[in-house]
């Protein structure tokens, strides 16, 4: 996680500045971005499992519950309104910026979940394919629950798969956009299209359950997400491309 961090926001003040943002605030963005959807996916993964918490509340602040990763679609929800704030403040191109924090998000997710295969934690179903992992470690069953000795589909690395190619293409269209918020809306209808599938190989809790258990609250976000990157991408698709400032 932390180097997925620390490349994510190194790739997102890199593109910011290539269109006259200024690094700093871009800097101080990315850092609150990362501490509100750190906490944004810790206060989703309680929501989702509130039966349990409210049974026993103690354990919003054991150390399971920090340790727990959290649900990635709450930190996106945060970390989304706190850049809303900070960019408003400091007098931000809001598009624009997300634009340029667009791939740098990718990656970082696409590093982070590794992390999460290694840890054994989001993990997927039994399954029989060829590509079924096996963990063995009694720590990731005791830290996060994952089933030991059975093949499970690892929805880690087909996840991480899915942002790193987001990476690529993103950065591919941050060069060639023609209106500001094309990168970032692409981003989220990307994501959410793949995550809303991948929710259906994953076992691990957390999930939720909306419409009397029809789809997972995940799903749901990822519904909202892909609705919201298109909103924005047809709202924008007929905006002309503004000059950056260190081009004039």
């Amino acid at each position: 996680m932390s180097t997925g961090v620390l490349l994510g926001l190194w790739v997102s003040v890199r593109n910011s500045e290539k269109q006259g943002i200024n690094g700093e605030d871009a800097w101080n963005l990315g850092i609150l971005v990362v501490l509100a959807g750190i906490v944004g996916a810790k206060v989703l993964y309680i929501l989702v499992e509130w039966g349990y918490y409210a049974a026993h509340p103690s354990e919003i602040f054991s150390v399971n519950t920090l340790q727990a990763g959290g649900v990635f679609s709450g930190g996106l929800i945060a970390a989304l309104l706190m850049a809303a704030w900070f960019m408003r403040r400091n007098h931000m191109p809001a598009l624009a910026t997300c634009d340029a924090f667009g791939p740098g998000l990718a990656l970082g997710h696409a590093i982070g979940r590794v992390g999460c295969f290694a840890a054994g934690c989001c993990y997927g179903k039994e399954t029989h394919h060829f590509w079924g992992v096996t963990f063995t470690n009694p720590i990731a069953h005791q830290w996060v629950g994952t089933p030991l000795g059975v093949p499970l589909e690892p929805t880690q690395l087909f996840e991480a798969a899915v942002e790193l190619a987001n990476f690529f293409f993103l950065m591919w269209l941050f060069r060639r956009k023609t209106f500001d918020g094309q990168v970032f809306g692409s981003f989220l209808v990307l994501y959410g299209t793949a995550r809303f599938f991948l929710e259906f190989l994953r076992d691990d809790p957390g999930r939720g359950e909306v419409f009397g258990g029809f789809m997972t609250g995940t799903q749901f976000i990822a519904i909202g997400l892909v609705l919201l990157g298109g909103v924005m991408l047809w709202l924008r698709s007929g905006a002309v491309k503004p000059v950056p400032a260190a081009a004039r």
